[in-house]
């Protein structure tokens, strides 16, 4: 083994049909440079910077402003209280409030939500099918995913696969080319870990078996640091295998539309299951983009663990919060929203990688096809801006005259370094937020 470690070395072995078996290695120091500041050179690769990654995060139906937006702008602002779980990271956040999404007012076919998720993923006018062009997160994957095994990865958590299909995906390869997320962990673990096999949906066997003997003989060549390093991250990719075994039957299948009573599944159990695969996918060089779709557009969701059953989302969002308790309802629900949001923010500081963490090379971008649901507002979007991606500008609040296209050219043209030079709606760079 050379002294140095491809960033792409993978445990290799075959499971018991015969089919290949290969399970990413996280970080080690062999994969850098001395000082951790980039990829190390190897026999088949020159040294090379730690590369940069992009998360878009979706929720749908909106937020409630009240409690959502900070008063003060600034670097002096104050965690409003649906923000507040994200205090520990205020550093690393920049609230954007203020842009408008302007292609969503375009007369055309579909309702409100239709058209404003078609603005919101790709600054184009619905189609009456899907969006009208590529949405940002493929546009960035073009530029920053082609070296990986996986261009993008696109992860959703509660299934409610009703309605159209702009309503259900928030990824476009192209006009009405939708790319659907995986919603059910079994799959998605089978996807990073492993080819499918019996044994291993029923996970009377662990995927790490098949490179068993691979991992011992990558473990003789590193040093004592790297071995405690790939020891534990062999136990957290077997932790995480448990978690999906742990899943009870009825979660292996996407329910089409909940019934009028709701659909209860345990969504915030699966949403850190999926932001655990995501992080091991980051860790381990699979992908260097996600989409991350927690609701859908227009969602209907129940919430049994915050208590709110009588309705669902979306009829939490028109009628109900009119009222003070409406309110704190959908208080409640958007604090959630962002309590999964800082659970994946977390993970990824807790995962080394070179001198610093995936956090540190990571730009996280959390927004909503509504600004208040309620009016189907398309202007006065709130955007969180999160990560350590080297650039950005964090613990402020700005409020900005610009558009979302404006948001995403520039993140993709000073944060990732791409040559996007272009994207629908977009009028200026915003300086900003880098």
């Amino acid at each position: 083994m050379p002294n140095s470690l491809s960033r792409r070395t993978f445990l290799r072995g075959v499971g018991l049909t015969g089919a290949a078996v290969r399970v990413g290695l996280p970080g080690l120091a062999a994969m850098f440079n001395s000082n951790g500041t980039a990829l190390a050179a190897t026999t088949n690769q020159a040294s090379s910077e730690i590369p940069t990654r992009f998360v878009l995060w979706f929720n749908g139906n909106g937020i409630i402003e009240r409690y959502w937006i900070p008063r003060q702008t600034g670097a002096n602002w104050d965690m409003p209280p649906c923000l507040e779980p994200l205090a520990r990271f205020k550093d690393r956040t920049h609230v954007i409030t203020g842009l408008d999404s302007p292609s969503a007012r375009m007369p055309g076919p579909g309702n409100d939500h239709h058209r404003s998720m078609s603005s919101l993923m790709s600054g184009t006018s619905f189609t009456g099918r899907g969006a009208g062009g590529p949405s940002i997160d493929q546009m960035i994957a073009n530029e920053i995913g082609r070296d990986t095994r996986f261009r993008s990865l696109q992860i959703g958590v509660c299934q409610e696969s009703f309605g159209e299909s702009i309503q259900r995906n928030m990824s476009w390869a192209d006009r009405d080319r939708p790319l659907p997320p995986e919603m059910l962990p079994q799959r998605l673990f089978d996807r990073l870990f492993g080819t499918k096999e019996a044994h291993w949906i029923d996970r009377k066997k662990s995927v790490l078996d098949a490179v068993r003997e691979d991992a011992a003989s990558v473990r003789g060549s590193l040093g004592s640091t790297d071995q405690v390093r790939l020891d534990e991250y062999l136990a957290s990719v077997r932790d995480v295998e448990k978690q999906v075994a742990s899943l009870p039957p009825e979660y292996s299948r996407v329910v089409e539309r909940p019934a009028e009573g709701g659909d209860l599944k345990d969504w915030p159990r699966i949403a850190k299951i999926q932001s655990d695969l995501l992080v091991h996918a980051f860790s381990s060089g699979q992908t260097n983009v996600a989409s991350y779709m927690l609701t859908k557009c227009q969602g209907l969701s129940r919430f049994p663990w915050l208590g709110h059953t009588s309705q669902r989302h979306h009829e939490y969002t028109h009628g109900e919060v009119e009222t003070p308790e409406g309110q704190r309802i959908m208080r409640d629900i958007n604090r959630w929203f962002v309590e999964e949001f800082s659970y994946l923010l977390a993970k990824l500081e807790a995962t080394p990688e070179g001198d610093g963490t995936l956090l540190d090379r990571t730009c996280l971008t959390m927004v909503h096809e509504h600004a208040e649901a309620n009016a189907h507002k398309n202007s006065g979007l709130a955007v969180v801006l999160a990560g350590g991606a080297p650039g950005l500008k964090g613990g402020l609040h700005t409020r900005i005259a610009g558009t979302v296209g404006d948001l995403y050219l520039t993140l993709a043209s000073e944060v990732f370094k791409t040559r996007i030079s272009e994207f629908p709606t977009s009028y200026r760079k915003l300086h900003e937020i880098v």
